[in-house]
């Protein structure tokens, strides 16, 4: 696996996962997997994948998660990282979804962890994960196989959905933003405001930005090249920059945080939100945003 050198995480994180992980199970994984029929099962070839996800380097693997590497390792690591217990830290996400959703959107959903918990805690629902890897939709396939589940995996850019406005209830996100420059996520969440229904509801799990903004030191553990961006925002100024109301932020543990908010209805419009009749570019600008191109040159 190639890495890049000097970084934090090589000096003192890759060691240590090193120790923790089953190396053996991983590099068998790695090797019996055709990871060319993978890629080609499921890459949309007229995606442009944008610069900003394509030219990074994650978690200090080169390619990030354009890289079979990154999908073999990307669950282990993961369960590592989110503490005390992933799988507490992300029912938390699970127990905050309102009623009985019936389509289920899951964005940047990687290897499908979330996507699976989704469908298994709502089995009637439909749900869709999107990714921009094919190789983690690879994994993601496989994981939904294992469990009997029937979910669609997408292969594409959360930034712009080829599917119809106001189609899902409920649209989540786990940790996808602090991996995305702020430009970007304010497209994605643009997005998920025009694919969510009237009175729909966008769940976001991520990583807590007090915690970020108090701990420097933590922002240089991993290679996350726009960690810094994201710990000096705030996702609730975000999610109402694009629209959305009835916006709550919840610690989870101190190192995640969950965000809930509604698409409002005809009727609150006018009353819940304060950018009402205020275009998105102006809205950008009134926050001052950074812009990033989108697409590679």
């Amino acid at each position: 696996m190639t890495k890049s050198k000097d970084s934090i995480f090589e000096r003192f994180l890759a060691p240590l996962f090193h120790i923790l992980l089953d190396q053996p199970e991983l590099q068998s994984r790695y090797a019996q997997t055709d990871w060319t029929a993978a890629r080609e099962r499921w890459e949309d070839l007229s995606l442009v994948y944008p610069s900003y996800y394509q030219n990074q380097t994650y978690h200090s693997i080169a390619q990030g998660y354009l890289s079979p590497e990154a999908a073999v390792t990307y669950d282990p690591i993961t369960e590592w990282v989110i503490v005390p217990h992933e799988a507490w830290v992300r029912q938390s996400l699970i127990d905050r979804v309102q009623g009985w959703p019936r389509r289920i959107l899951d964005l940047g959903c990687g290897t499908g962890t979330q996507s699976l918990m989704l469908k298994q805690a709502f089995p009637s629902a439909q749900v869709t994960g999107i990714d921009l890897s094919p190789y983690m939709l690879f994994m993601a396939e496989h994981k939904a196989q294992q469990a009997h589940q029937i979910i669609t995996w997408k292969h594409g850019d959360v930034q712009h959905v080829s599917l119809e406005a106001n189609c899902f209830d409920v649209i989540t996100a786990a940790l996808l933003f602090h991996e995305t420059p702020p430009s970007v996520t304010q497209q994605i969440l643009r997005e998920a405001f025009r694919l969510l229904t009237p009175g729909g509801q966008i769940l976001i799990l991520d990583a807590n930005q007090e915690t970020l903004r108090g701990l420097p030191w933590l922002q240089d553990l991993f290679e996350e090249p726009y960690i810094e961006a994201y710990a000096s925002g705030w996702i609730e100024d975000w999610l109402e920059l694009a629209g959305f109301v009835t916006i709550s932020t919840e610690n989870q543990w101190w190192a995640s945080q969950l965000t809930w908010a509604m698409k409002p209805l005809p009727s609150q419009s006018r009353t819940q939100s304060v950018f009402v009749g205020i275009s998105p570019d102006e809205r950008e600008r009134l926050y001052d945003l950074p812009s990033y191109p989108l697409n590679p040159a």
